[in-house]
């Protein structure tokens, strides 16, 4: 019997504890999360500053290197620390590229138009956040800001609704005199290096991705030197959206460092030089072209001046930089 009331004296003794620890717990004040001179008064927070990554393989990897640099606003202003790629990292997003690219070419055209609308549907749920990635990196308005933003959601839109149809445009039926059909058909280049516009770091973008992957093909980007955050804000939706990992690959960094690895790397297909400054663009071009690649060039006055938000600028003849056109022969009567 005495070995029977021993524990119950305890439970009562530990019930007096816990309720002696709760009671001290509930009564105590929410302590801030700063003081200033030891007063008890809240200050502002300190501010969050992000250090953003690469985005390779569907994945948000450090740069092997560990080095990073700063980012500044059009105005001046410190914004982030984003990730110093290097060739090694480059080597990497095309590996990733590759491997990703054969199933990405192999879903139908229906299925990879629904993914680009779902990127401007994520793109649309974080519009707010675009806009301010925009305003703090070109300087503009928020008026300007959000036409550039609806722009490029509008343009994810746009190559969507072509993902079936550049093929009736890019591909024939050919005249033949002899009993043979002769068909004309394009296909995904392969993997397509990108070297993003310096000023538009949004809608310039958008407007050269598109097209590239639309047709089953894997990218590999170079994001703008100075301007990358609304890049790598494009890379955390694109992570969440239905693209395969792999299909888009965004690197940050120093160009002088990254672009002629790009270029040159052998199991590249085609690079878009899009946003090449017009210095840089013949040296670009040769190495590009080592290996035979396919090398779009920027316009022959340079981008100053570009508009992004011109009818020019979205074309399903993009598409076609970026395939290849396939011909097959038939007779006629087998």
């Amino acid at each position: 019997m005495a070995t029977a009331r021993r524990p119950a004296a305890q439970n009562r003794t530990a019930t007096r504890r816990r309720a002696a620890r709760a009671t001290v717990l509930y009564a105590r004040a929410p302590a801030p999360l700063a003081l200033r001179d030891g007063a008890g008064t809240a200050v502002e927070r300190l501010g969050v500053r992000k250090t953003y990554k690469l985005f390779i393989g569907g994945e948000f990897p450090r740069t092997e290197s560990g080095r990073s640099y700063l980012v500044y606003g059009a105005r001046g202003e410190l914004l982030a620390n984003a990730c110093r790629g290097t060739r090694k990292d480059i080597r990497d997003a095309v590996r990733a590229a590759r491997k990703a690219q054969p199933e990405w070419a192999t879903k139908t055209a229906f299925n990879r138009g629904q993914v680009l609308y779902r990127i401007a549907e994520l793109m649309e749920g974080r519009r707010d956040q675009f806009v301010a990635d925009v305003m703090a990196a070109e300087g503009v308005g928020k008026q300007r800001a959000r036409r550039l933003v609806d722009a490029a959601i509008d343009r994810w839109v746009w190559y969507a609704g072509w993902a079936d149809k550049f093929p009736q445009i890019l591909g024939n039926v050919n005249p033949v005199a002899g009993s043979y059909f002769n068909f004309s058909i394009p296909e995904p280049t392969g993997v397509v290096g990108i070297i993003a516009a310096q000023d538009s770091a949004l809608l310039g973008l958008v407007s050269r991705l598109a097209p590239v992957i639309v047709s089953g093909n894997a990218a590999v980007v170079i994001a703008s030197q100075t301007r990358p955050l609304p890049a790598i804000t494009l890379s955390e939706v694109i992570a969440t959206s239905d693209v395969p990992g792999g299909v888009v690959n965004v690197i940050t960094g120093l160009r002088r460092e990254l672009v002629g690895h790009l270029a040159s790397h052998m199991d590249v297909n085609a690079l878009d030089g899009f946003g090449l400054e017009a210095a840089a663009v013949t040296a670009v071009e040769e190495a590009a072209t080592d290996n035979v690649k396919r090398f779009a060039r920027p316009p022959s006055g340079g981008l100053d001046g570009y508009d992004w938000l011109a009818p020019a600028a979205q074309s399903p003849y993009l598409i076609g930089e970026f395939v290849e056109i396939k011909t097959v022969w038939h007779p006629i009567g087998v």
